[in-house]
């Protein structure tokens, strides 16, 4: 899948287009729930992953996102960012929206944690059963 969005931004969810090394510098640096990540760690949840979304402005990975799944009775919603001088320009929920909405796992229940994003999240349904889990039921 590949989706063209405006401004020149593109979603695209082939894993060997992911740039591993865009990836873990963020992870590893910039996101508090993965901060001190390794690389061998970030290579592997890539690999294993049931589904990567990647956001790219040109050749450029300036977005990511991560699904888990059983395949079966839900899918769970990691390590989903934008680079912050990219923030505020709606590409957050289109990558969020690819990954949940437009992917095999749609009709899934889905899972995230998050101390944060709670807005973006409950603009495609999730809700706040607490501080930091949020579900969403198909």
């Amino acid at each position: 899948m590949k989706r063209e969005l405006p401004g020149g931004f593109e979603l695209d969810d082939d894993p060997t287009r992911i740039d591993v090394d865009a990836v873990y510098a963020f992870l590893s640096t910039e996101a508090y729930w993965a901060k001190g990540r390794s690389r061998e760690a970030v290579e592997r949840l890539i690999r294993e992953a049931s589904r990567v979304v990647g956001l790219y402005e040109g050749e450029r990975q300036v977005g990511f996102a991560r699904t888990v799944s059983d395949g079966q009775s839900f899918a769970y919603l990691a390590d989903v960012y934008v680079l912050p001088e990219l923030r505020c320009r709606g590409l957050g929920i289109e990558l969020v929206r690819e990954a949940v909405d437009r992917g095999p796992y749609a009709e899934r229940r889905w899972l995230l944690h998050t101390d944060d994003a709670h807005a973006l999240y409950e603009r495609l349904g999730f809700g706040k059963p607490n501080e930091k889990l949020m579900e969403r039921n198909p």
